[in-house]
């Protein structure tokens, strides 16, 4: 029993309303960092917080979560990222306010399609169409992917900022424990990094904490490469498939095509109990050391 639910079944024996009261204020960091004001003309303000930042710069899951957060807005009904697709027009500004613009296009029984921009100091950052629905409970899957097999998160390695060659943040956020063998910079010797993920204040994931954690995990590269500091995104596509189940989210990133500094990663996210949650596909900038 997670804290929240152990202090409401505290509040039904013991009759304490006060107690009920301070269940309802609860929050979390990620639903806080992410909430928007609605504003005139279909636009909503906020801030970007720094805690959710790659060296100087917003990582981009973060961003596309607040644009998110106004899409679920103008449907309640259809409160799950089914496809989401961002293009990144240039990095945002950590610890400056934001204005996201979003607009339904076509609003139905059992989906809707939203599209938004989030823009700072005037310059748009970034555009995110999403195809937005309302995910069931889990079923068994006629076709799926297996979740590899890794060791627990206790015997896994916490994600380094040394090792990528850049200072994390978001690491205040986010805990991330990868493979042993793939933990240190290079040594893999494969363009494959997996492991486990978490929100670190105690949230449970759901469908849009998945969009968050499919660009969560150090740079596939990293593990072929070594040190590689930051690696922008350009383009990227997350399709929810579940809504998890508590617990720790498995990870699995490979990139087998980079050319002319840009590479394309493919990733999959698994809950705890193995089902299949979340794939995401992105092309990202790296700078190749010489």
């Amino acid at each position: 029993m997670n804290a929240g639910r152990a202090l409401i079944a505290a509040c039904a024996m013991l009759g304490a309303p006060e107690a009920h009261s301070r269940v309802s204020r609860m929050t979390h960091q990620f639903d806080e960092e992410t909430r928007l004001q609605p504003g005139p003309d279909g636009r909503w303000t906020g801030r970007v917080h720094p805690a959710w930042n790659i060296g100087a710069n917003p990582n981009g899951g973060y961003l596309m979560s607040l644009a998110m957060s106004a899409m679920g807005r103008l449907v309640p009904q259809h409160p799950d990222p089914l496809s989401i697709t961002a293009h990144y027009l240039r990095p945002g500004s950590a610890d400056v306010a934001c204005e996201v613009e979003a607009t339904v296009i076509r609003s139905g029984r059992s989906l809707s399609t939203a599209r938004a921009t989030l823009a700072q100091e005037g310059k748009p950052r970034l555009e995110v169409v999403a195809a937005l629905g309302a995910l069931g409970e889990p079923g068994a899957a006629r076709l799926t992917v297996p979740a590899p097999e890794i060791p627990p998160p206790e015997a896994c390695v916490g994600r380094s900022g040394a090792q990528q060659g850049i200072e994390l943040p978001i690491l205040e956020r986010i805990e991330v424990r990868l493979h042993p063998r793939e933990a240190r910079a290079g040594e893999a010797g494969r363009a494959q990094v997996t492991g486990w993920i978490r929100l670190r204040d105690g949230r449970e994931p759901d469908s849009h904490a998945a969009v968050l954690f499919a660009d969560a995990f150090p740079p596939a590269v990293f593990g072929l490469l070594g040190v590689v500091g930051w690696v922008p995104t350009l383009e990227l596509t997350v399709h929810v498939r579940r809504r998890p189940a508590p617990g720790w989210l498995l990870g699995r990133f490979r990139t087998r095509d980079l050319v002319d500094g840009r590479m394309v990663e493919d990733g999959m996210l698994w809950d705890s109990t193995g089902e299949l949650v979340a794939q995401a596909r992105q092309l990202a900038l790296v700078r190749v050391p010489g």
